[in-house]
């Protein structure tokens, strides 16, 4: 087994290979993102990457969270660059629900997920 798969077991959430984004689920790139985004209107400049790096590292350190926690710590995260408001002003249809589409991320209980419809 060489050191790349021993972390991915280790670490299934982490992604070595983009090293913007060490906190990445296995199956992310920032292709997809570009994608996913484009599939809802989006398109992503520079101010969409700092929250979707927040957003992996969010789940990688917390692992499940829910809606509000991921909002007040997004907000926290981001308040430099505006916080909510900002975030809102880039993701436009909630920073919880295309951030997390976008980044690659299983929305919390609760949230719209853009591709699948309600997460109840």
């Amino acid at each position: 087994m060489n050191l790349t798969s021993m972390k991915q077991i280790q670490n299934p959430y982490a992604y070595p290979d983009i090293p913007d984004f060490p906190h990445a689920p296995l199956e992310w790139d920032k292709q997809y993102a570009h994608q996913t985004a484009r599939h809802i209107g989006i398109e992503i400049g520079d101010s969409h990457w700092d929250a979707i790096r927040a957003l992996h590292e969010i789940y990688y350190t917390s692992g499940h969270i829910k809606s509000r926690s991921l909002r007040k710590t997004l907000d926290r995260k981001l308040r430099a660059l505006g916080g909510l408001k900002y975030l809102y002003q880039i993701f436009p249809g909630g920073p919880v629900s295309q951030g997390c589409y976008i980044a690659g991320l299983k929305p919390p209980h609760g949230v719209i997920d853009l591709a699948e419809g309600s997460v109840q």
